[in-house]
């Protein structure tokens, strides 16, 4: 069942044999950050440890209280300033007054007997107060009076450490922040406006991808290889009067390999080569855009004669106005300053920006003039010879067989694009080594192919045998519409098997690989998608939510026959497609002409339906056998059904091409 004919999403292209090394474990920087945490808390720890046996006291009380009732056991002087005083074990153990004193106090002696400290006003004086008291009172047990030796810088150490280790906290993180040693490279709080460009030369950092990495893409290798020449060997083109240009935008669909192609030239280049995205430009700060573009092209004009590559340029050059609510200043900034920048009142010489995107139609027109991207190179889908190329590349670290037939994949891969190729190549390579091969062979990459486009196939799926006999006539209804209408895509194969989320049935199609599509084509198509509901009605009285894949394409194509390629005798030779007027609330025109073509495609998809239902009654026949059959096999190809219901009537298809287009039929 038919869903849609475009390829999978694309993958990442590159060679599928990644031979760099496993990068070495760097140090973590957030380890020094544990460490300074942990010592302040230990600091901390033995700063609360030491206040708590501490208990301010005046000279008297201790004197009149503590000396008097002989409770002392030693006096340790320091610095003449202060008093650390330690109690008898005896008489804390036996004197109850004492208790009552330290419990009010709060005051836990240590081991040692030390209890408590108090500030000495006059040293001399308090050794005299001692020894009159211990004349005075001769029964008391004799004090002995230590001085204690200063510490030295230990006490101001402890004090001040906490903050010299705050401070060096702060200094490590902001270098991390700012892109210093050890940090976060270039982007932190102090380097916000500095550009994130990474920078190829010679003698620094290099890339590993050359040209003969990018296949597909002739006339594009001569057009970036021309603009390299340009820098190198300037006078060659000046002395006639020509001038370099200023800019190069690569423009075509996801996957087609424009970023590639644009490391095979920083891998090929003999100059400085910046390579940037264009999300990295803006931050949530304001003008940060602006200053990274004036600090690129700084750098840039230092390294003159250089190339500045932006990857996905349309993120900062999208049309400015076009839609006020959604106006972003910041980003409209960014690009006012690449505009000035690229072509403005002091335009610099030496300096190519080369630039890509797959949405050429967003950007703003004041990016495109002359005098800023001069070119425009085209990477479109490959072809015949170009997927075959890529077809080698990707192949080239792949362990297959013999007979694996590179021409024929290439042939069977209409519409794919190289990073799909490189998918496909990859998926063979896991599916061969699920299996336990010892190479890959052609059945891999067949069945990699149904793997990337219908999904995982799921044969222990339940689908209860009622459900099967539908989806059996469903997908009986579009081959045999596809064998008899002339202009359809014929079928090459057709299963039941599930694939996929959804996927209950899909089938392969045989497309022409053209440039134009002829008004009967269209209708052909639409009428082999209904031909799945068609069936079902037919043989059974009621359709289902089978067709919803097949619904979806039939629409789309019908409002593109109508009001896009003008194909419509009533509707006339209009074409209302505005690829610039995307996001619009508007329509370009009126109720009533939208009412005529909702009324028109309503018509075309009707004629179609009642057209490829009465051609089903006529070979119902073939499709009972087809439907039968798949419910026996579930898998039929192409000369199955020329031996159940003859060749096809109609010369002249390339029975070589396929392309795989899976109809899933979700679960109502």
């Amino acid at each position: 069942m038919e869903a849609n004919n475009s390829p999978t999403p694309p993958v990442p292209q590159g060679p599928l044999n990644n031979n760099d090394k496993t990068p070495t474990p760097k140090f973590n920087i957030y380890w020094i950050y544990g460490l300074i945490i942990l010592t302040l808390i230990g600091f901390a720890t033995f700063s609360t440890n030491r206040i708590k046996t501490t208990e301010p006291i005046s000279e008297k009380q201790f004197t009149s209280i503590y000396l008097q009732n002989n409770w002392v056991k030693k006096i340790e002087i320091i610095d003449k300033e202060s008093a650390n005083v330690f109690l008898q074990a005896d008489s804390i153990r036996t004197s109850a007054r004492l208790k009552a004193i330290l419990t009010a106090k709060k005051i836990e002696p240590s081991k040692n007997g030390y209890c408590f400290s108090f500030e000495i006003n006059d040293n001399a004086t308090f050794l005299k107060n001692i020894d009159e008291i211990t004349k005075a009172n001769p029964t008391n047990t004799s004090v002995d009076i230590y001085p204690g030796k200063s510490s030295g810088l230990l006490p101001s150490l402890y004090s001040i450490l906490p903050f010299l280790l705050v401070i060096g906290l702060f200094v490590l993180m902001m270098r991390k922040m700012g892109g210093g040693p050890g940090g976060g490279g270039p982007g932190g709080i102090f380097n916000i406006g500095k550009s994130k460009a990474q920078l190829f030369e010679k003698g620094g950092t290099k890339v590993n991808i050359t040209f003969a990495e990018v296949a597909g893409l002739d006339e594009a290798k001569v057009e970036v290889m021309e603009i390299v020449d340009f820098l190198k060997h300037p006078k060659k083109y000046t002395a006639l009067g020509g001038k370099i240009p200023r800019g190069c935008l690569l423009v075509g669909p996801p996957g087609t390999g424009k970023t590639l192609l644009a490391k095979a030239m920083a891998g090929e280049a003999q100059v400085p080569f910046f390579s940037m995205s264009g999300s990295d430009f803006v931050e949530m700060f304001v003008g940060v855009g602006a200053s990274r573009v004036r600090d690129l092209f700084k750098q840039a004009r230092e390294k003159s004669p250089c190339i500045i590559f932006i990857d996905e340029i349309d993120a900062i050059g999208r049309a400015r106005g076009k839609n006020a609510m959604a106006s972003n200043d910041e980003r409209e900034n960014t690009l006012n300053q690449m505009l000035v920048e690229m072509d403005g009142f002091s335009g610099d010489s030496g300096i190519i920006v080369l630039a890509a995107t797959n949405r050429p139609d967003v950007l703003d027109q004041a990016l495109l003039r002359p005098g800023r991207f001069d070119r425009q190179i085209s990477i479109d889908i490959p072809d015949l010879s170009g997927r075959e190329d890529i077809f080698k590349v990707h192949l080239k670290g792949i362990k297959t067989s013999n007979n694996l037939d590179i021409h024929k994949l290439a042939l069977q891969t209409p519409g794919f694009a190289g990073a799909d190729i490189a998918n496909i190549c990859n998926e063979a390579a896991l599916i061969a080594a699920r299996s336990g091969k010892t190479e890959v062979t052609m059945q891999d990459f067949n069945d990699a192919v149904d793997r990337v486009i219908g999904g995982l196939e799921k044969k222990n799926k339940i689908i209860s045998p009622d459900e099967k006999k539908v989806i059996a006539y469903h997908e009986a209804g579009h081959a045999v519409s596809g064998w008899f209408l002339e202009h359809a895509y014929p079928l090459v194969k057709v299963t039941i098997v599930p694939r996929g989320d959804a996927a209950l049935g899909y089938a392969q199609y045989l497309p022409k690989e053209k440039y134009l599509t002829i008004k009967e084509e269209i209708e052909d198509r639409i009428a082999m998608a209904l031909g799945g509901r068609a069936v079902e009605e037919m043989i059974f009285g009621k359709i289902s939510t089978g067709a919803l894949s097949d619904l979806t394409s039939v629409t789309k194509m019908a409002y593109s026959l109508v009001s896009v390629y003008g194909m419509n005798d009533k509707i006339g030779n209009i074409s209302f497609y505005d690829p610039q007027s995307e996001g619009s609330f508007t329509k370009p025109y009126s109720e009533e002409t939208g009412k005529m073509i909702d009324d028109e495609v309503r018509k075309l998809i009707e004629v179609a339906y009642i057209r490829v239902k009465k051609l089903l009654m006529d070979k119902l026949d073939a499709v009972k056998i087809i439907a039968n059959e798949l419910l026996e096999k579930e898998v039929l190809y192409k000369d199955d059904l020329t031996r159940l219901i003859g060749p096809r009537p109609f010369e002249g298809d390339d029975t070589n091409v396929t392309n795989i287009t899976p109809e899933p039929i979700p679960v109502a």
